[in-house]
């Protein structure tokens, strides 16, 4: 047994989510003390926080007005992702749902001191943006067609079905924001996660998306942002057939794409930039781990840029970055193997930086926290898949010597596919690593972050040979000195809860146990009953019902069911609207039929994960007895 239980482990809490108010003195973020991230304030570095919001369900994120004292925030209800906006007065804590419809149902449960009693719509709305005056936000929502996005601008003191519908679209469109003069939004259109578009759409003629990224093939256009004189564009793309995303300049007049800086090889991950003095910051995303560049653009060329001294942060980002109203100063999160999250403040022109937030660590020491290594595993083809390897305290590399059958294994496997696992803090994997449990977290084919040919390895007709880097990385992992071969855990969520279930189809030898959180059963019923505006861009990943249906139904492991020999412990949320939970109903259902020791926990007010403390503690405590039982 470990020192401590995963009730203080999940007691370890994250702050994010940051960002300056109008008079860059406060500072909003979200931290999860309660149990579930709500909205929190503070006015200087390490002083008390004042909690904003008091809700059942977490907060997903908040902006301040750039002009008032007030933002604007989200949340959705019971996990079903069907976000609404509010507006926070942050002088008398009056919130007001902006979004609610007449028609949508009452809000149920009963409302803390400061919580609207608003009729919540079933629409889905995405943030983008206040305009540069604080008059007005635009969003993006499929109130008129569940399946497609709609662009959307609101006054702030409206609410309901005030907002002006400016754009019907005809898929998942997204805003990036307004331009510095606010008479246009920037638009995004994705297709897949590998080929998006960019328009603008012009607010003071009649409403019509200008195109500005014409492409064939697939081409990636992301992390947009207006350039200071709204002449431009900046994003990182990997058009003209790069692997990798680069920083570039789409002058909106002649059209040229003009290359600002190179990932050398790594992507480009994201800019944050201020559009009024032009400084930014940009990531890339070496092997797992961020590198920070901060600089200012030159105002006659915008292609140039001097550089600042690159901040010294414990581990990587996580989350976005926000400037303060002079952008002198901006706020971002870290995160690190034995980092829990918090919000740090940098100073632009020097590269100091300061910790402005005390997320508390449940009193456990953080010198305690297990750090992982990035291994290398070559698999049945050469290909080399990265991962990252963190062995219980005690252990050094090549060090068998603690006991005398080495220790379990969790080998935990992201989702998407088009995802990477970073070395950022995991309470889970701590609590595990203290129970003497190693933690194996590989990036296998079809993850992003090693480029476009990298991520495109597994897509539909090779989807399994992603699961073929699984067994190599088992195989590595069955070679190791410090590991017990015979107690190896397949564990994942969303698509990795699909490759947990193949691999344990696939390869039923290699197996003690296997968990599935929220994952998929079977391809067919997940594309038919997902929330069709994902569908259309899951099947440019997965395939489609239409072409590629047998396929789909061969690799499915519901239907491979009887190769399961390890136990399986399935979990779900009754409200996923990505991976519905009828996936975890049918495959403990028919892994039981075959007679596979088979455990499932529903949770009635969770969706795709768990985002509630006593959930979370549930839900693992007995994926710990689960695994204790069988491992």
């Amino acid at each position: 047994m470990g020192s401590y239980e995963i009730e203080r482990y999940l007691n370890i809490r994250s702050a994010y989510g940051a960002s300056f108010g109008p008079d860059g003195e406060r500072l909003s973020f979200l931290m999860n003390t309660t149990g579930t991230a709500q909205l929190w304030t503070l006015e200087a570095p390490r002083s008390w926080p004042e909690q904003r919001t008091f809700y059942d369900e977490q907060v997903s994120f908040a902006s301040w007005s750039p002009e008032r004292p007030e933002l604007i925030f989200g949340m959705d209800e019971g996990g079903n992702e069907r976000a609404q906006l509010f507006r926070l007065d942050a002088e008398t804590g009056e919130v007001t749902n902006l979004t609610a419809k007449p028609d949508a149902k009452q809000r149920c449960g009963s409302a803390s001191r400061n919580e609207p009693r608003a009729r919540i719509a079933r629409a889905k709305h995405r943030w983008g943006g206040w305009s540069h005056d604080g008059e007005r936000f635009a969003f993006a929502s499929n109130r008129r067609d569940e399946s497609v996005f709609d662009i959307y601008v609101q006054n702030r003191d409206e609410t309901g079905d005030a907002a002006e519908l400016l754009y019907e679209g005809d898929g998942w469109l997204s805003l990036s924001g307004w331009s510095p003069d606010d008479s246009r939004l920037l638009v995004s259109q994705a297709y897949s996660n590998f080929d998006q578009d960019l328009y603008v759409l012009d607010l003071e003629r009649d409403p019509e998306l200008e195109h500005l990224t014409p492409h064939e093939g697939d081409v990636r256009y992301r992390s947009a942002s207006w350039a200071p004189d709204g002449g431009g564009i900046y994003l990182v793309t990997d058009e003209g057939d790069a692997d990798t995303l680069y920083l570039a300049y789409l002058d909106l007049e002649t059209r040229e794409l003009e290359t600002v800086a190179k990932g050398e090889g790594w992507n480009v991950g994201g800019i944050a930039l201020d559009d009024e003095t032009g400084r930014f910051v940009f990531s890339r995303n070496v092997e797992g781990y961020t590198d920070l560049t901060v600089g200012e653009f030159d105002r006659n060329d915008p292609t140039a840029f001097e550089t600042f001294p690159e901040p010294d942060l414990p581990g990587g980002i996580s989350g976005g970055v926000s400037f303060d109203p002079d952008a002198e100063r901006f706020a971002l999160s870290t995160t690190g193997d034995a980092v829990n999250t918090n919000v740090f403040v940098v100073d632009v022109e020097t590269g100091e930086s300061e910790r402005w937030t005390s997320a508390p660590t449940a009193g456990i020491p953080p010198e305690s926290f297990d750090e992982s290594e990035l291994v290398h595993v070559e698999s049945f083809d050469e290909l080399e898949v990265p991962g990252f390897f963190t062995l219980p305290d005690g252990y050094e590399e090549g060090d068998g010597e603690a006991s005398d059958d080495g220790v379990p294994v969790i080998v935990d496997i992201h989702g998407g596919p088009e995802s990477q696992r970073r070395p950022s803090f995991s309470s889970v994997k701590q609590y595990f690593t203290d129970r003497g449990y190693a933690y194996f977290e590989p990036n296998v084919r079809g993850s992003a972050g090693y480029g476009a040919d990298y991520a495109a390895l597994d897509d539909v007709e090779k989807r399994m040979d992603s699961v073929a880097d699984v067994e190599a990385c088992v195989e590595w992992l069955q070679a190791h000195p410090a590991v017990d071969p015979d107690r190896i855990v397949a564990k994942g969520g969303s698509y990795g809860g699909f490759m947990v279930l193949a691999a344990l189809t696939e390869y039923p030898d290699l197996w003690a146990a296997g968990i599935d959180v929220v994952g998929i059963a079977n391809f067919v019923t997940f594309l038919e009953n997902t929330g069709d505006w994902r569908r259309e861009l899951r099947e440019a990943e997965y395939g489609s019902l239409a072409e590629d249906r047998e396929f789909l139904e061969e690799i499915s492991p519901t239907n491979n069911v009887e190769r399961i020999d390890a136990p399986l412990f399935v979990l779900h949320g009754a409200n996923d609207p990505r991976v519905p939970v009828g996936e975890a109903e049918q495959i403990a259902e028919r892994a039981a039929e075959q007679g596979v020791p088979v455990r499932k926990l529903i949770f009635d007010d969770e969706g795709h994960g768990f985002s509630k403390l006593e959930n979370r503690i549930e839900a693992y405590s007995e994926i710990a007895d689960f695994l204790d039982e069988h491992v």
